[in-house]
């Protein structure tokens, strides 16, 4: 059993800091004066009451893992503790501190039973709020047999006044019982009438949530999902489907319109998830119930329809029903108007050819596919379908093929396609055993994004195609001048790899002033631990702009051993900058790097430098009192 010893062993003022960030840990200091009642339970936990701009029960406790876990009535919705569970701790290890036992809290407290007693009651539940009444499946089974077995005992008459007792008092169980009936006799005109201006009206409602301050207006669709799912059960699919389009047309405006976090959209979901059940039982043929989905799920921006798949997989719609709706599709396709390319239009055009072909593969006609996806690359810029369904086939040069032209025709407006098919044809090259050709590919990208992981993949590659040392050569040369080894025709070096099917246009520089990239030349010189030579390129960037974010601790943490000046050189140049900015995150960030200053300083016997740093930043920064404190952990740590 976990002790409240076990809870704050180990557990500092610094490591609070760390945990909570500067801002909530400063804040919950303040309020330690706040705390209230500090008491234990028997498994170790925290807690107390703790006051602010109202009163707030708060815990804390540690899990199995170690990590700590805390609870707190106050409205603060961050990803980290709040102020009051750092005032809490605090408190906890002040009264550690002085030797002051903290006193066990009593189960009939009110503190505990708002804490720990998970006890559930109906009284003031609400049924339609998950965050008010929350029990399990078996106890809700319970508790239902628990109220059949009272309405058994229960006289025809004593039952009746019971219900209309309900209804007068809940106007929705009054409505419900009114639906139940016309259901039963047929008359669903009224229910789908009164179900239709409902929809209307709760769309039309703003929707809004503001999770900070933990208030908003959410329209509430359970009323509506509970009524859909009475008309299903009822047999009454086609209705269903009617009222699903209308809350589906309104619904998607609501929805875009909303200010919430996705709960509007959910509630949407759930009424549409029970039109999806009601779909496949409605009065359409198969290929029209098919064709819905489709033609919606297109429309589709939210993600309203779930379980798409379930449907669309159902063994009721045969290869008969398939071929079907790709005839229709077909006849859809072909009736659509060219219109001037741009990224909507072409992104909607290459799902609507997607789920024609995955409609070819459902009915038997695969032989379909590659027609339709050659006559369709150019206009959707799929060029990868094409080329993965080649290959599928078997036709790898046509698949080459079709790479070399979509890439020529996409390098300049979609160069992310344009990648994708450069490395399509190097993994070409590669299963083929063209080694050089793949290394080729590889240099390509190198080129075209220099970085420590590209040249790792390039040195692989020219390895295997024993073309390395004169590679590595040209690459290095490239990082100093911006050269390429191949201009057009004319060879600059001895290069020893072909020259790419396909390959972006040549040019001199990548950028002005970016050459030589000493940035990547650190990184590759780190790389081949050719420490000497990676402070050297380090050297001209010191006093300029060009620095790659993260490049500077990079080279200190590798040559801390090595060249520990360097590193101290670096990390004091990042901490003066960092205390610069005058910000208590900003300090917390410095005390990182003075850790690692003063771990080097004690390594190399300079316990005087070290010393002599912090009084020089407290000397030069005396005012920042956040700083000082900063310093004073980072001393006592």
């Amino acid at each position: 059993m976990c002790t409240i010893k076990n809870t704050l062993e180990g557990l500092t003022r610094q490591e609070l800091l760390e945990w909570a960030g500067s801002k909530i840990y400063h804040r919950g200091e303040d309020y330690v004066k706040h705390v209230s009642q500090l008491s234990r339970t028997e498994n170790g936990a925290l807690a107390a009451w703790v006051s602010g701009s109202d009163r707030y029960a708060t815990s804390v406790s540690r899990q199995d893992g170690g990590e700590l876990h805390f609870d707190c009535s106050c409205p603060y919705d961050g990803w980290g503790p709040c102020k009051h569970v750092i005032a809490v701790l605090l408190a906890a290890i002040a009264r550690q501190q002085q030797n002051k036992a903290i006193p066990l809290l009593d189960p009939q407290d009110d503190l505990f039973i708002l804490l720990f007693d998970d006890s559930e009651e109906w009284a003031g539940a609400d049924n339609n709020n998950p965050d008010t009444y929350l029990i399990s499946e078996k106890d809700t089974q319970n508790r239902m047999a628990d109220i059949a077995s009272f309405l058994s005992g229960k006289s025809r008459e004593a039952l009746l006044a019971l219900v209309i007792d309900l209804a007068n008092k809940h106007p929705g169980v009054a409505r419900q019982i009114r639906d139940a009936a016309q259901l039963e006799t047929g008359h669903i005109d009224k229910v789908i009438r009164a179900l239709r201006k409902d929809i209307l009206k709760l769309t039309a409602e703003e929707a809004w949530f503001d999770s900070w301050r933990g208030r908003g207006d959410l329209p509430d669709y359970s009323p509506i999902e509970q009524q859909f799912q009475m008309l299903l059960d009822s047999g009454y699919p086609d209705a269903v489907l009617t009222l699903g389009e209308v809350l589906w047309e309104e619904g998607k405006e609501q929805v875009e319109q909303s200010q919430d976090e996705g709960e509007t959209a959910m509630a949407i979901a759930a009424c549409l998830d029970v039109v999806l059940q009601a779909l496949p039982l409605t009065s359409l043929t198969p290929s029209e119930q098919l064709l819905w989905l489709i033609r919606h799920g297109l429309e589709d921006e939210f993600d309203l329809l779930t379980n798409t798949d379930e449907i669309l997989n159902d063994s009721r719609y045969t290869e008969v029903h398939w071929h079907e709706v790709a005839t229709a599709l077909e006849k859809q396709l072909a009736q659509t108007q060219p219109r001037p390319e741009d990224f909507q239009t072409t992104y909607h055009r290459k799902q609507f050819v997607s789920l024609l072909c995955d409609a070819y593969a459902r009915s038997g006609q695969q032989q379909q596919l590659i027609p339709l996806l050659e006559q369709e690359a150019d206009r959707t810029k799929d060029y990868q379908a094409l080329v993965e369904t080649l290959l599928e086939t078997g036709e790898q040069d046509r698949a080459r093929q079709w790479c070399i032209h979509g890439f020529n025709k996409t390098i300049r407006d979609a160069p992310g396609i344009a990648r994708g098919l450069q490395q399509q044809l190097r993994q070409l090259a590669e299963e083929t055993g063209q080694f050089d050709l793949a290394a080729a590919y590889w240099a390509e990208s190198f080129f075209a994004q220099p970085s420590k992981e590209n040249y790792v993949k390039l040195r692989k590659a020219a390895t295997k195609a024993n073309s390395w040392p004169a590679v590595r050569d040209g690459i290095l040369g490239f990082l100093q001048t911006g050269q390429r080894p191949i201009i057009g025709d004319q060879i600059q070096i001895t290069w020893p790899l072909p020259e790419p099917e396909a390959a972006a246009p040549k040019s001199g520089n990548l950028r002005s002033g970016s050459f030589p990239d000493h940035n990547t030349l650190i990184e590759i010189t780190l790389l081949e631990e050719r420490h000497d030579d990676a402070i050297a390129h380090y050297q001209p960037l010191i006093k300029t702009q060009y620095r790659s974010w993260g490049i500077d601790q990079v080279l200190a943490q590798a040559v801390k051993a090595s060249h520990p000046a360097i590193s101290l050189q670096i990390w004091q140049s990042i901490v003066d900058r960092l205390i610069g900015q005058t910000k208590p995150k900003a300090y917390q960030e410095a005390a990182t790097y003075l850790r690692q200053m003063r771990a080097v300083y004690q390594e190399t016997h300079q316990p005087e430098n070290w010393k002599g740093l912090i009084t020089r930043l407290r000397t030069e920064h005396k005012a920042k009192r956040r700083l000082m404190e900063v310093l004073d952990m980072l001393e006592k740590s």
